[in-house]
């Protein structure tokens, strides 16, 4: 592995906003302050806590800058957000969020499904919403994500070319992303899959950190985190419970789950800081919320082998 055991992986919780949106329930913006402070207790430095997205598409995230403003009294946590497009990333920026994850797909039909626009015209977005924050004083400046939906796969169109996966990462680089996701959307990805295109990125983009959004559509997403971890990926993203799903992208399941995934990697030797006691008590605390939710993970039926050990933060 290039990624040596011991060394600080980063997890984002995303279920805020991934999870939150896929589902009928709105959870109350009381309740969602409660669940980031809660997480963010057990260790979880980075929080995804809402997107900024027409309200009359998601009635679940209409209160993302309210949900930022609470957030931002959390002393050390990265408060992200998703946009969409310039607009929610005008939005983003007025209220204060401290990482944009920008959304885009690979699959032409996912894209205009997703953001009702072809993918040349959301990275020509992308490169206004970098010009945007530049104009922004250092000291304030958001951190500005790239991400790409479908990169292993799409429900509408099927096998998504590799090759176009690495031009539009080398794309958005270019354009001043200063990270790249690769995401799953539709958990068609497998590991041989993984190995490869996230070891093109990394050969084509050097330094540039990259990310791993996986979700566990046909139960590979631990698998996949595997795989990235061989081709040193030390960011990824998962949801407290498995909450999760692509509302445009038809037969979308969950995330993978984050108590699995941090206990996945701790026990391989990993330190990701966070407190897996203290996350699963995260979980039944927002369980008992949506109780008419469906919940996953293996730690949640099992629990812990006696012989867990955490890895100290710094290992």
């Amino acid at each position: 592995m290039e990624a040596i055991a011991g060394n600080r992986i980063s997890v984002r919780e995303v279920g805020l906003r991934d999870g939150l949106q896929s589902i009928a329930t709105i959870m109350p913006s009381a309740v969602k302050l409660d669940w980031c402070g809660r997480e963010f207790a057990a260790g979880v430095s980075d929080i995804e806590v809402g997107s900024f997205v027409p309200p009359k598409l998601l009635p679940q995230m209409a209160d993302t800058a309210e949900i930022v403003a609470g957030a931002r009294k959390l002393p050390g946590l990265t408060v992200s957000v998703l946009v969409p497009n310039l607009k929610g990333a005008e939005r983003a920026v007025a209220a204060n969020a401290m990482k944009l994850n920008y959304a885009m797909s690979v699959s032409e039909g996912h894209n205009w499904s997703n953001v009702r626009r072809t993918v040349a015209d959301s990275v020509a977005d992308f490169g206004q919403i970098v010009a945007l924050c530049r104009q922004i004083d250092r000291s304030e400046r958001p951190v500005v994500s790239g991400g790409l939906a479908t990169s292993f796969g799409c429900t509408i169109e099927g096998e998504v070319d590799e090759s176009r996966v690495l031009r539009l990462a080398v794309e958005l680089a270019e354009l001043g992303a200063q990270e790249i996701v690769l995401a799953d959307t539709v958990g068609y990805g497998n590991p041989a899959a993984v190995r490869r295109l996230f070891g093109a990125v990394r050969r084509e983009l050097g330094d540039l950190p990259l990310a791993a959004h996986f979700h566990d559509t046909r139960g590979l997403g631990l698998a996949n985190v595997v795989a990235a971890l061989d081709v040193g990926v030390t960011r990824f993203d998962a949801s407290l419970g498995g909450l999760g799903g692509c509302p445009y992208a038809p037969g979308a399941t969950g995330n993978i789950v984050m108590e699995d995934l941090v206990f996945l990697l701790e026990s391989m030797g990993y330190s990701t800081s966070v407190d897996l006691a203290a996350l699963i008590e995260v979980r039944a605390f927002v369980q008992e919320r949506l109780e008419r939710e469906s919940f996953y993970g293996g730690i949640a039926k099992a629990g812990l082998p006696k012989h867990y050990r955490p890895v100290l933060a710094g290992g």
